[in-house]
């Protein structure tokens, strides 16, 4: 069994930062590819960044220079530093771990931007 425990989210001004932590649980959840999908009301989840065991990373356009995914492979915990935020970057953020061939999901965490 896989369990993902989330936390950092908040409320924030725009300009502000957050940083949101991801804690995985389980058999065999060291050096698996982690990341953290967004959804927006109304709209599909997005990919925002994943990082490989190795820490190779990849962004979406709309946060490059502004967020960065990193991982702590001791603590199997995954992190998200979130800078420069704008109203539009609002919306639940989800945790996955990728492994035996699927994504697991965190419960999500909740972003809120706005003065």
């Amino acid at each position: 069994q896989v369990f993902l425990a989330e936390s950092g989210g908040g409320l924030v001004q725009p300009g502000g930062s957050l940083r949101l932590s991801c804690t995985a649980s389980g058999s065999s959840v060291r050096y698996k590819p982690m990341g953290w999908y967004w959804q927006a009301p109304g709209k599909e989840r997005e990919l925002v960044a994943q990082i490989t065991s190795d820490g190779s990373t990849n962004y979406a356009d709309s946060v490059k220079g502004r967020f960065t995914i990193s991982r702590d492979n001791a603590k199997n915990t995954l992190y998200l530093q979130m800078n420069s935020l704008k109203p539009e970057d609002a919306g639940v953020y989800y945790c996955y771990i990728y492994m035996n061939w699927q994504n697991y999901w965190g419960q999500g965490t909740q972003v809120t931007v706005s003065s």
